[in-house]
């Protein structure tokens, strides 16, 4: 992730992406899906509602809509399955080392209340399907390391001293406590930094990968998900670095495009191939106002084949951006895997600008995942690594017991608690106010997220299938519709 100061000035300026032109608009390309059978709707819709003032925070309506056969009122907002685009794998965090240790200092009793909260799918439970975790420290750990940390001038190029010790102690625990509530939940893992030794600086902060390395390296991410598999934890994806065009973090690596699709068609891909692991290779994990960097990888004719898919993050460029990506390669998949949420800034600006441009923008442009940088901080926005980010405001705060939700916590909960992994976005209207996503359920049910990015309370028309229903969204608020 970026430092403050490059965060700060990011935040500031993609406030104004929200009123772009030409925001949310369809793409033609479609990825078709099994058709499903018409039926009926029903009679109900139930809808959860959060509000820019908190005074309804994921707050179930208790008089639902109905469906009936009436004039539509306001603006149409029609939910069409004829139009079917990607599967969805879900929605969730970023398990930082520090969130980890924070979830661990709890008492079991109350941390187990928690994350049956966090990854459960009960009635009080928001259902986070998918976690990024680092490998290796990020820079909201309590400090740096790798796997295979050494004194300076050595070097251990068989990784005969590889160790996953340092994730032994609070993230593998508290993981293997995740999967027991749900065993399907998927993982990423991104490195912010390989060891020192094997960078042109020989330091955690800056500096490239030695191209003598490049294999020893590779076989570190194999070792990774190996070890990895030995706990019990499998990952469904890697990306192979941290926003590689920011070298200015503690930990981080410049690794440009050219390098990276040589260190994947070459060595990563291959490596994985060899040891016969199915972890899906992601390249980029950096912001959309590059887009030719994914572009450059998934051109080069021997990283393509192992490469699964783009990364993006939003701290620079338009949302848009992933949809050049995919109508370039609209066979290789999109994920939107990070976006940080400053301890200085409101919860009504953050709720509209994440729900519209990251839970609405990136699944209208392609993206299988939308995930917000960091789960757990305390009160202090504690721990991050010296240089680290010391502004990253959690999705949840913890003072050891005490849970405090924030802004981030609802962003995703009104996506993960109802779009299921497994679920298609389908086609739904936009008429330049209320931006909206729609989804079919695995289960054949319907799920529309919606927000008001006006200033005044919006009286709107959800129609499906022939038939319709009224609704109202006070201004600046977000709902979800389930029927």
């Amino acid at each position: 992730m970026p430092s403050v100061s490059v965060r700060c000035w990011g935040l500031s300026a993609l406030f104004a992406l929200a009123v772009l032109p030409g925001y949310g608009q369809q793409r033609s390309t479609k990825v078709k899906t099994k058709t499903t059978t018409k039926t009926s709707a029903p009679a109900r819709i139930d809808s959860w509602v959060t509000t820019p003032d908190q005074s309804q925070l994921l707050q179930m309506q208790p008089a639902g809509l109905a469906f009936g056969a009436g004039a539509a009122t306001g603006a149409v907002i029609e939910v069409d399955d004829s139009q079917t685009y990607q599967t969805m794998d879900g929605f969730g965090y970023c398990l930082t080392g520090g969130s980890a240790q924070l979830l661990h200092a709890m008492s079991p009793a109350k941390r187990a209340e928690l994350l049956r909260e966090l990854f459960g799918t009960g009635e009080k439970a928001i259902g986070i399907s998918y976690l990024r975790l680092s490998i290796g420290a990020s820079d909201l750990d309590a400090q740096v390391f790798s796997y295979d940390d050494l004194p300076a001038g050595q070097t251990d190029p068989t990784l005969a001293r590889f160790s996953l010790a340092p994730d032994e102690q609070h993230l593998i625990p508290v993981l293997k406590e995740i999967l027991a509530i749900n065993p399907a939940i998927k993982l990423l893992g991104s490195p912010w930094s390989p060891p020192a030794w094997m960078k042109t600086n020989e330091a955690t902060k800056g500096g490239s990968l030695k191209p003598e390395y490049y294999a020893a390296y590779a076989q570190y991410f194999v070792k990774y998900l190996q070890g990895m598999k030995a706990q019990g934890i499998r990952l469904d994806a890697i990306t192979v670095q941290n926003e590689p065009l920011h070298p200015g973090n503690n930990p981080s690596l410049l690794m440009l495009a050219e390098q990276q699709a040589e260190f994947i068609g070459k060595h990563l891909g291959p490596a994985f191939k060899a040891a016969k692991l199915d972890t899906k290779i992601i390249c980029y994990d950096h912001n959309a106002d590059k887009p030719e960097y994914p572009l450059t990888v998934l051109g080069n004719a021997e990283a393509n084949p192992y490469v699964d898919g783009s990364a993006f993050h939003l701290y620079g460029g338009p949302i848009e951006a992933l949809s050049k990506v995919h109508d370039a390669y609209p066979t290789k998949n999109l994920y939107f895997t990070e976006q940080w949420v400053g301890s200085r800034t409101k919860f009504e600006g953050n709720l509209g600008w994440h729900t519209k441009n990251m839970f609405i923008g990136a699944p209208r442009n392609w993206a299988r995942t939308v995930l917000e940088w960091n789960l757990a901080a305390d009160p202090e926005q504690k721990p991050y690594t010296p240089g680290g980010c010391n502004q990253c405001l959690g999705a949840i705060t913890l003072a050891g017991d005490v849970v405090t939700r924030n802004v981030a916590y609802y962003t995703v909960a009104q996506s993960s608690k109802f779009v299921r992994p497994g679920a298609v976005r389908v086609g739904s209207t936009s008429a330049g106010v209320l931006p909206n996503v729609a989804y079919r359920t695995p289960t054949g049910g319907h799920v529309l997220l919606v927000f008001n990015d006006q200033a005044t309370p919006q009286t709107f028309s959800l129609r499906h299938q022939g038939r319709t229903a009224a609704a109202t969204l006070p201004a600046g608020a977000v709902a979800t519709y389930v029927w």
